[in-house]
């Protein structure tokens, strides 16, 4: 557990103004990590916690929402501090006092806008500065000139080592391996921008704060196929159809985009195959089968 005596210290070193606890109070954290909402005499803030080898996990979260941050178009939590404590890792984030009663309607639709702006944020190579993790999983950032490559050996070829190693063989890698040989048939003539994506964009990881405004967090940053980020947000109930049109008036998808999306969602459908376990094989191999007969 954690001592918060040292967060308290940090805080207050961090932000040069003296911090001192008035409550502390668990909230949802998510599957990974453990979570309070810390009040002081006079600001409030959203701390999570892990297993003290973690603090990678979380210096990876700092730089990524520095990252979005840095692109001004779209709101993120501000990382305040982070560090171990005992057996703990932990980062301290501004808290962000979330409408418990969002709605739809314009706050959805400027998400829209401000991702596709995010999205038109880019550089010259796929992936980024540093490695971080997608859920608790290690994510292989290497640059890379070719997003076909970048997508077959980081992504897709990392999960299925990883499968592999869980006891997921067999029919699994046999398909996954005859995947990977003929991931160019979904690129003709297409050729994606390295964007800056989000990363890990599902609905849990937006909210509308309580001045109207979107919020996205707990990212898996790097530069890549903006197909991905939107792939991602229709896994797991999707986002609202405001969303969609806002993004497309903004910046259209490319024709392909609807072959793709099962592509890149079969990377996440791998990683929770492997954080989680077998009850997402048969949803991993029908994803492939079904990438497989449009090869």
């Amino acid at each position: 557990m954690i001592f918060w005596e040292t967060i308290t210290q940090d805080i207050s070193a961090q932000t040069q103004s003296s911090f001192s606890i008035v409550s502390s109070r668990p909230v949802g954290g998510g599957s990974i990590n453990s979570a309070y909402r810390l009040v002081g005499d006079n600001q409030t803030y959203f701390v999570k916690y892990n297993v003290a080898n973690k603090l990678t996990m979380f210096e990876a979260e700092a730089a990524g929402l520095v990252e979005i941050a840095k692109a001004d178009v779209i709101k993120v939590p501000k990382p305040v501090c982070w560090g171990i404590s005992g057996d703990s890792a932990y980062i301290v984030l501004e808290h962000i006092e979330f409408n418990p009663r969002p709605g739809f309607g314009s706050s959805v639709v400027e998400l829209g806008r401000q991702l596709a702006a995010m999205h038109r944020i880019t550089q010259s190579q796929y992936g980024w500065h540093r490695e971080n993790t997608i859920g608790s999983t290690p994510q292989i950032n290497h640059f890379d000139n070719s997003w076909i490559s970048f997508w077959r050996d980081h992504r897709l070829g990392f999960q299925l080592r990883l499968a592999a190693e869980n006891g997921f063989a067999q029919q699994l890698q046999r398909k996954g391996e005859k995947l990977q040989d003929s991931l160019a048939v979904f690129y003709e003539n297409y050729v994606p921008d390295a964007s800056l994506l989000h990363g890990d964009l599902w609905s849990g990881n937006y909210a509308i704060d309580a001045q109207g405004k979107p919020v996205i967090f707990d990212p898996a940053v790097y530069y890549g196929d903006r197909e991905a980020d939107i792939a991602m947000t229709e896994l797991f109930g999707g986002f609202p159809v405001e969303f969609y049109r806002a993004y497309n008036e903004n910046y259209a998808m490319d024709v392909g985009y609807n072959s793709r999306k099962t592509l890149y969602n079969l990377y996440h459908m791998l990683n929770h195959l492997n954080l989680f376990g077998s009850g997402y094989l048969s949803q991993c191999e029908s994803m492939l089968d079904r990438l497989l007969s449009e090869v």
